[in-house]
């Protein structure tokens, strides 16, 4: 579980969460996450599609192909496959990993602008970084529902 040191109730469910264990003799760690200064573009994508995955109510897979991939970038990510042995032909999609940094931001933004304009869920931008930073809190504390 992640807390943030600014946040009050992070605080208090911080404190009574270190109390139990040691009121039960439990073996527990304790370490500080590094803040990074910015995200890395692949990071924070997966970062925006977990947060609209949480925000509507679908699994995370889901959304990074159906709505992501499928719906607002097909033209980046969509590709004919054949297969050598049947010579069926079927659509596949591309990985994120595959892109080019120019193509990923171009699929970030049009996904930013489809979530804000269709789904009413705002993503935020990357420089945004207190915005980003709860929002992982947030998907780290609920990734049980991804």
């Amino acid at each position: 579980m992640l807390y943030n040191p600014a946040k009050p109730i992070d605080v208090q469910r911080a404190a009574e969460k270190l109390k139990y264990f040691v009121e039960h003799n439990k073996v527990f760690e304790l370490s500080a996450k590094k803040v990074p200064k910015t995200y890395p573009q692949i990071k924070y994508a997966h970062l925006i599609m977990s947060w609209f995955a949480l925000e509507y109510g679908e699994q995370l897979e889901y959304i990074k192909l159906e709505y992501f991939k499928k719906l607002v970038n097909p033209a980046i990510f969509e590709y004919e496959f054949v297969n050598r042995i049947t010579s069926e032909v079927r659509t596949e999609y591309r990985s994120l990993a595959n892109l080019t940094k120019d193509e990923l931001t171009l699929a970030i933004d049009r996904f930013r602008d489809y979530s804000s304009k269709h789904a009413g869920i705002y993503l935020p931008e990357p420089k945004d970084l207190a915005l980003l930073r709860e929002i992982e809190i947030q998907v780290k504390n609920n990734e049980h529902y991804l």
